[in-house]
């Protein structure tokens, strides 16, 4: 009678354990069929907990012209995931004793330039060794189509003027990794792409990762693609001489698994090594950065973790791991025409049992319970942000330079989300009857009701096709991220590369704004009248982005 109730406890908890990854399946399918569709480009997506996938997923084209789906098998560019390869590869070198972290860069390269300034190879891991970035540098689309050695790539950037002393500033920077690439080569007598093969590919069994060819055939590779206004087109030409120890690496979900299986085991390198290369860094001034070495800090839901991103022509990638859940998900994409950073961060929210709402759970209120949360609130950090009524539907703006409008839909009577899902407000009443909101991202942010008086929306002008048209083009906003400007009659769109198309909105001639985020941007023309650049104006910050095409 024992055994067969103990068989039958098993049996259930069998069934309930089933039902459970049966539902968790379900809803990685959901937040996939978000972001891509059967017939488009597409993506191979891995979610894995203690180490072992649990949902592996291929959904799209590898291929539009020979209309062949994509598998889980297909290698992809990586971009600039690279970089934590690179990174780990430095650190392993350190653990032998090869070099020190505090090494100046001279001592390995005796010929750079550093301008009179010490220059470590600290400075290189973490971004802030003021050097140029090298894809900022000249038209990108055409440098991109010329093959270089390596110290022809180092030539073309080295006797640029720095951006900022060493350790002053973090700014993305492609050369400073190309140059990390080269100190690897120094050291160990060895190509970048050989001593990766022989270091990490070989002793992991990453069967299908390798430095990216034109030329070479590589079994199941995705085909990239970029998007139009007329439709797909095929990428444009990288010779992959360019991206080097910065992004030419290519793989697969399932070895990039065995790589981050690595990571957490330490088979690499020690516990106390890699704790340098995920918890972010120090600037000069003793400001933390969350950009450690090829790898950036990340708090997902209260979970902490690490995470990379890439994006090559035609490639878009992202890799996300949360320590204390042991979960890792990686997605990657053979167009940069979806958001395949937020498609990965929802899957990981997911995976850990702390899912972002969609529209499936938005409720409906009577207006007067909308109404309850009608105000305006400041909050800790400084933001002001209002509630108000439109059209029967509750909206949030926060004053800004745009002073954009979003809606936000309930989700309870006090919990709203804006339609993403990513961003919450929870409201609440205090003792004495004061309303409150918390603002909910990645931290929690608590407003607290105030009297301010809210500011007139933007409004915006209409502007002929001819004035618009002089804008259309590429823009190179940061290395490998662009924003494609485009025009369909009276109407201008801004795309950011694996982000979705969105219209802006004309100010006066030559300034926009958005609705959908709060930015503005004003394009800027040299004295002939042509346009060579646009300022963006975002979270308080300027960014030049240069006209590239």
């Amino acid at each position: 009678m024992k055994t067969k109730l103990t068989i039958l406890i098993l049996a259930l908890s069998l069934l309930f354990t089933t039902a459970q990854a049966q539902d968790l399946t379900q809803q990685f399918d959901d937040i996939v069929a978000q972001y891509y569709q059967n017939d488009t480009p597409g993506a191979t997506i891995l979610v894995a907990k203690n180490g072992k996938a649990i949902y592996r997923k291929a959904v799209g084209k590898s291929n539009l012209e020979l209309d062949v789906d994509m598998i889980p098998e297909n290698v992809f560019m990586l971009a600039s995931i690279t970089k934590q390869f690179t990174a780990i590869a430095i650190l392993m070198l350190e653990e032998q004793g090869k070099l020190s972290l505090n090494d100046p860069i001279t001592k390995f390269i005796p010929n750079y330039p550093t301008q009179g300034k010490i220059i470590t190879v600290h400075h290189l891991l973490n971004h802030t060794s003021g050097i140029k970035s090298y894809t900022g540098i000249g038209n990108l689309r055409q440098v991109a189509r010329q093959d270089k050695t390596l110290d022809e790539l180092i030539d073309y950037f080295k006797n640029e003027p720095m951006d900022f002393n060493p350790g002053d500033a973090y700014r993305y920077n492609n050369s400073g990794y190309v140059l990390l690439g080269k100190i690897i080569e120094v050291i160990s007598e060895d190509t970048y792409e050989g001593f990766l093969h022989k270091n990490i590919f070989e002793p992991l069994k990453m069967s299908n990762s390798r430095y990216g060819s034109n030329r070479a055939l590589i079994k199941n590779r995705a085909m990239p693609y970029e998007q139009t206004d007329q439709g797909y087109i095929n990428a444009s030409y990288l010779s992959m001489t360019l991206p080097h120890a910065a992004g030419a690496l290519v793989s697969t979900i399932d070895d990039l698994l065995k790589w981050q299986n690595a990571l957490a085991n330490n088979t690499l390198i020690k516990a106390t090594t890699l704790q340098k290369a995920i918890n972010g860094s120090t600037l000069n001034n003793g400001e933390h950065i969350n950009y450690g070495y090829g790898l950036g800090e990340m708090n997902l839901k209260g979970s902490k973790g690490y995470t990379h991103s890439g994006g090559i022509f035609g490639s878009s990638t992202n890799g996300i791991y949360l320590i204390e859940e042991d979960v890792y998900v990686i997605g990657l994409s053979n167009c940069s025409c979806n958001d395949i950073g937020a498609l990965t961060q929802n899957l990981a929210a997911a995976a850990i049992g702390k899912p972002f709402p969609t529209m499936k759970d938005v409720i409906n209120l009577s207006e007067d319970q909308l109404k309850q949360w009608v105000g305006a609130y400041e909050f800790e950090d400084g933001a002001i942000r209002h509630i108000f009524m439109k059209d029967g539907k509750l909206k949030s703006m926060r004053e800004s330079e745009t002073n954009t409008a979003y809606d936000i839909f309930p989700l309870a009577e006090n919990r709203f989300m804006f339609e993403e899902g990513t961003i919450e407000y929870e409201f609440s009443k205090t003792k004495n009857g004061k309303r409150q909101a918390l603002f909910i991202t990645d931290s929690e942010n608590l407003g607290k009701e105030t009297d301010k008086k809210m500011p007139e929306a933007k409004k915006e002008i209409t502007l002929s096709n001819e004035i618009l048209s002089q804008y259309v083009g590429k823009y190179e906003l940061a290395p490998n991220f662009h924003v494609d400007i485009t025009v369909e009659g009276n109407q201008i769109f801004a795309q950011a590369t694996g982000q979705g198309k969105f219209e802006i909105f004309a100010e006066d001639e030559t300034t926009f704004f958005a609705k959908v985020t709060a930015l503005k941007v004003i394009f800027n023309k040299n004295k002939s009248g042509k346009t060579i650049s646009f300022t963006l104006h975002q979270g308080g910050e300027e960014t030049v982005a240069k006209k590239i095409e």
